[in-house]
């Protein structure tokens, strides 16, 4: 009689949403580094494809940008310049701030939407869809510092030790943005209204954000009780700080006792961002 080999028996895997801090699974996410890698230089190759002047968009857009801020403030607003330096330095130093956190906000909030079939039929950490939009928004944040650093160079702008903390600023900047995306990402699987009513948010925060102006001309010009009004928005000390880093001495130094309640807050929204986010993940398959 023939002896049949015996079965092997394979384990059961159950796959379960997990709960509290342990939704934050970066051991997961760097197991996914090489999907990780490939979206972000994915992103980065598509971004300026079938362009006619390609790369350059990433020197000439904040260069664009300076100078409408440097039109509307300075010349028709007559804001002066805060500093030793031309104003157009002081607004390509704010844009930088902001450029970094729009771009990173817009782009996070439309990865899920944007990657659809991805995520309906590709088992994986989503986090790694809003996490991988960061790395095109340094490298143009490197290629935009560059040209700044030409800038502070021919306006003989000697940048001091605060400069050391650029990094710090950038990084509360993209954890505000990214802690925001987040949750807009999952929002919008479910409403797309979404994706019309974000555009208008970051349009009213450019103009309600020193990105074009310094705190100070603010709070000269507001009553002292709105004054903590204006500064509950915790990108009024992180612009005004990245700034200061860059500029140094001759700029605006941010009132401390509201740069730490913007790192709270940046650290609060990031943590809520990516809680709720993982909160929601689970019907992202089956709603998007």
């Amino acid at each position: 009689m023939e002896k049949t080999a015996p079965t092997t028996i394979k384990p059961l895997v159950t796959i379960r949403p997990s709960t509290g801090w342990a939704a934050l699974n970066l051991r997961e996410i760097w197991q996914f580094k090489d999907l990780l890698l490939t979206l972000a230089g994915r992103d980065v190759k598509l971004r300026y494809r079938q362009t006619a002047i390609g790369v350059v968009w990433v020197v000439l857009q904040p260069l664009i940008s300076a100078i409408i801020i440097t039109f509307v403030f300075s010349k028709i607003a007559n804001i002066p310049s805060p500093g030793t330096f031309p104003y157009f330095v002081f607004a390509y130093a704010g844009l930088l701030g902001w450029q970094a956190f729009s771009s990173t906000l817009s782009k996070a909030s439309t990865c899920l939407v944007g990657n659809s079939q991805l995520v309906s039929k590709v088992f994986f950490p989503r986090l790694v869809l809003p996490i991988s939009t960061v790395f095109s928004t340094l490298i143009d944040f490197g290629v935009a510092l560059v040209v700044m650093f030409a800038l502070m160079v021919w306006n003989h702008v000697v940048p001091t030790l605060a400069i050391l903390t650029l990094p710090i600023w950038l990084l509360l900047i993209l954890m505000v943005a990214m802690g925001v995306g987040m949750l807009a990402a999952a929002m919008m699987v479910s409403y797309r209204d979404v994706q019309y009513i974000l555009p208008v948010v970051i349009s009213f925060l450019q103009w309600g954000s020193p990105v074009g102006y310094s705190v100070s001309y603010v709070v000269a010009k507001l009553a002292p009780q709105y004054h903590p009004l204006y500064m509950l928005n915790p990108l009024s000390s992180l612009f005004e700080g990245l700034r200061w880093s860059l500029l140094g001495s001759t700029a605006p130094v941010p009132a401390w006792g509201w740069v730490g309640y913007a790192v709270l807050c940046a650290v609060g929204v990031f943590v809520w961002g990516a809680f709720g986010f993982k909160k929601m993940e689970r019907k992202f398959a089956d709603v998007i």
